[in-house]
């Protein structure tokens, strides 16, 4: 399958049925009267948030997407049929912007959560609702309001808590594949990941955990060099950076200095995100090689430096422990700011206590 992260669609909303002018011709009612209905109301046009999607190559294809017209009204004060709206299922994680303005009309995070982006035109009044005391007769409707037509702008941002990220080649795509059941391309040249690779990592508890292999950033990433521009907004939805340091590499420290640099040019919030520091590939180094690098990479980060080797699984099981701990402090965290935010809300009254009768 393909992994679209963005597209854009036209959208129509369906027109609402014009009213019409008709007279009662019934027998022993010789003045008769207007009768003619409403016109129906036109479609709207919905998007939902639904799990069993992961990217939006639907949308490659199908670019526009039109609701169905209201219909006209009908004699006997019948109103026309209220025309169908169209439910259109995109994955979580999608936000939606209206390309001439730009502006972000919806963020659909949670399952089930919807959206109407275009509303379907009001039917047209009949010659009916114009009755009245001084005009008996009226032989007048109004047609029913046209659709409503949007061009929108679909970006899909994965919703994933832990986001792999490095240097081209710093073995992102072998650690995922080791640690889950994803089975992405691995190969010992540079951009070998093209798109985000998802891997659900299980915890001790048996609960899954969504990790992102993000493809590889380079200089200038920020600024669109690479690949990194295109995926650089996939980690701003993860909690968790797990940043991947090749021990192979020429210059370890430039290397793990370029990825906060371009994740601090991206946003300001990115490079103060939980990161989890990493040197890969020490299977390839020698021991007394892989210390010095470790020590200068936790003297420059100013935190731990975890060993691994994903190819022998060496020094797995106590990065994931760090990765546990770590969503554990962030979802307790959470935890706290939305009690606060509820007591702030719907403060508690003191109680007053009664007088003691002596």
């Amino acid at each position: 399958m393909q992994f679209i992260d963005l597209a854009e669609v036209e959208l129509e909303s369906g027109s609402g049925g014009d009213g019409i002018v008709t007279f009662r011709r019934e027998k022993y009612v010789p003045a008769g009267g207007p009768s003619g209905g409403n016109g129906g109301k036109g479609g709207s046009i919905f998007f939902t948030a639904v799990e069993n999607l992961q990217t939006l190559l639907d949308f490659r294809y199908n670019r526009r997407f039109k609701a169905a017209n209201g219909g006209k009204g009908g004699s006997k004060n019948c109103t026309g049929a209220t025309g169908d709206d169209l439910n259109v299922d995109v994955p979580c994680g999608t936000m939606i912007f209206d390309t001439a303005t730009d502006e972000l009309l919806v963020d659909l995070v949670e399952p089930g959560q919807t959206f109407r982006v275009v509303a379907g035109g009001k039917g047209g009044l009949g010659n009916a609702h114009f009755l009245s005391n001084s005009n008996r007769a009226p032989e007048y409707a109004l047609p029913g309001q046209p659709p409503q037509q949007k061009r929108i702008r679909l970006e899909l941002k994965l919703l994933a808590e832990v986001g792999i990220i490095g240097l081209p080649n710093a073995g992102k795509s072998t650690l995922i594949s080791a640690l889950s059941s994803a089975r992405p391309k691995v190969a010992d040249y540079p951009f070998t990941t093209l798109v985000p690779n998802l891997g659900v990592v299980r915890k001790p508890s048996g609960d899954g955990t969504l990790f992102a292999d993000i493809p590889g950033l380079i200089e200038g990433a920020s600024q669109g060099a690479g690949l990194g521009h295109d995926f650089l907004r996939h980690i701003e939805r993860t909690r968790v950076l797990l940043h991947l340091v090749e021990a192979t590499s020429d210059d370890p420290i430039a290397a793990y200095k370029t990825i906060q640099q371009e994740l601090t040019a991206y946003s300001d919030t990115l490079v103060t995100r939980p990161q989890i520091l990493a040197l890969s590939k020490i299977d390839a180094v020698d021991e007394e090689e892989v210390a010095e690098i470790a020590k200068a990479l936790s003297a420059m980060a100013k935190q731990p430096v975890f060993l691994i080797s994903s190819a022998t699984r060496t020094g797995l099981d106590p990065l994931l422990q760090k990765v546990w701990q770590q969503l554990d402090i962030l979802a307790a965290q959470r935890l706290a700011e939305k009690l606060a935010l509820e007591q702030a809300a719907f403060p508690v009254k003191a109680t007053h206590e009664l007088p003691v009768l002596q």
